[in-house]
């Protein structure tokens, strides 16, 4: 059974229908160069979860140039599976599972299709954390900790302070903006986010800085 009907029967009323955000398509570039110069492009069958997928976009765009990893899309939407299901269905190297959902705040184990432990060598997560509470941050290295195999590698991209530095005005303005719409976003400090990598058992291995004022974390599972 095809992917499209698998998520059909599943979710009938589910629309199949490929949506594009711009900043998405803008990224895409620089994403695939900072993911491409760190991941194994030999070994087969690695494995990578994506965490708040959105539309399939990054998938659809970094699965055919990573043949042996197969990409495990999640989303908190329901209504973004269709969008996936679209992006997955015409992935011409048809390495892109069907999404399931994931509420990060919730631990690995309370998922609707929880992963075992280590089972995953790759997880990549772009711009969720200052567009969610605080509690998603906790929950994204939480799961990282638990489902990233021994140097294993976490990717976070998105807009980034540090040690209490946000440069430039425009991101300072960007943050303001989020946290007038919800008080619980807002762009994350770095610093905190080693001090919950530590918790979990990580660590920050490099930081690429990325057009339009973002940055391309790794964090490395120890």
């Amino acid at each position: 059974m095809s992917l499209t009907k698998r998520l059909l029967h599943i979710h009938p009323r589910c629309s199949f229908s490929k949506r594009s955000h711009p900043s998405a398509d803008r990224n895409s570039q620089p994403i695939s160069e900072a993911l491409l110069s760190q991941v194994d492009k030999t070994t087969e069958n690695l494995q990578l979860l994506e965490i708040a997928s959105g539309s399939g976009q990054h998938a659809g765009f970094l699965a055919p140039l990573l043949p042996n990893i197969t990409f495990q899309p999640t989303e908190y939407e329901r209504n973004q599976f269709g969008s996936i299901a679209a992006y997955a269905g015409d992935c011409p190297t048809r390495n892109i599972r069907p999404p399931f959902h994931v509420d990060i705040t919730r631990d690995p184990g309370d998922w609707e299709a929880p992963p075992a432990p280590a089972s995953y060598d790759y997880m990549f997560n772009s711009n969720m954390m200052h567009i969610s509470p605080w509690s998603c941050s906790i929950g994204l290295f939480r799961a990282a900790g638990q489902l990233l195999k021994k140097g294993g590698r976490m990717f976070t991209y998105g807009p980034y302070a540090q040690d209490g530095i946000l440069v430039p005005q425009s991101n300072v303005d960007f943050d303001r903006s989020l946290r007038q719409r919800d008080a619980s976003w807002g762009v994350r400090d770095i610093k905190d986010l080693k001090v919950l990598a530590a918790e979990n058992g990580l660590q920050l291995e490099k930081l690429v800085k990325m057009p339009s004022n973002n940055k391309f974390l790794t964090w490395l599972k120890l």
